[in-house]
Order: structure tokens, then sequence, then C-alpha cells
């Protein structure tokens, strides 16, 4: 059975053993297709990945702003703070900086 000829006896209303079985067989292949486009990884997630990495490593126990994090990696703050989010075992605190009020602070759970 083509989708037409499914779609058309839908339309009218004429269920048969042969329209249940095509909506089963393309239920199923949907699944499949979205299982394995969810099981890759996305281009972004990839290029973010060493990234994270390198994150990871300049953190310490002791508190660390995004822009000090920014400077040491070479990228913006604005794409520093999701990344250092990113890192497994990372918390935040508010750290109070002089003339600038209260930033978010980053480090590692021991």
């Amino acid at each position: 059975m083509t989708n037409r000829e499914f779609f058309n006896a839908v339309i009218a209303n004429e269920i048969t053993e042969d329209v249940i079985a095509h909506a089963t067989e393309s239920l199923a292949k949907l699944d499949a297709r979205n299982a394995k486009r969810a099981s890759m990884p996305s281009k972004k997630s990839l290029e973010n990945a060493p990234l994270i990495a390198k994150i990871a490593t300049l953190l310490t126990s002791e508190p660390k702003l995004a822009s000090e994090l920014a400077k040491e990696t070479g990228l913006s703050t604005q794409k520093v703070t999701p990344l250092v989010k990113a890192v497994e075992g990372v918390q935040s605190v508010d750290v109070k900086v002089k003339g600038k009020g209260t930033q978010k602070g980053y480090f590692l759970a021991e």
C-alpha cells in the first residue's frame, strides 16, 4: 500500500487490515529513524567537546569568573558561560567583584 492509498483510505474512513498494517509499519520506520537521529551527536556538540575539556582543566576548587575563563581560553564570555555549565561536576557561587557587583563564579565540586 502506498502512502497516497493509505491517506485516502483514512479520509474515507475505510480502516482495513491493510491500512492498519501500513500504519504499524510506517510507525516502526519513523521510530527507527528518530532513534538513529537521537543517538548521533550534533555538529555543535562535536565542536564544543574539546572546548569543554579545555575549560574543565582550568577549573579548580576556587571560583573563577566566566570573564577570567574567557581570557584564558581566548573565547568570548558569552561562549564560555554555557560551556562551563556543561562541565561535569561544576557548581556556581555568587562572587562580589569590586566595581562590578555580583557575578557568578564557577568551580569544581570535590
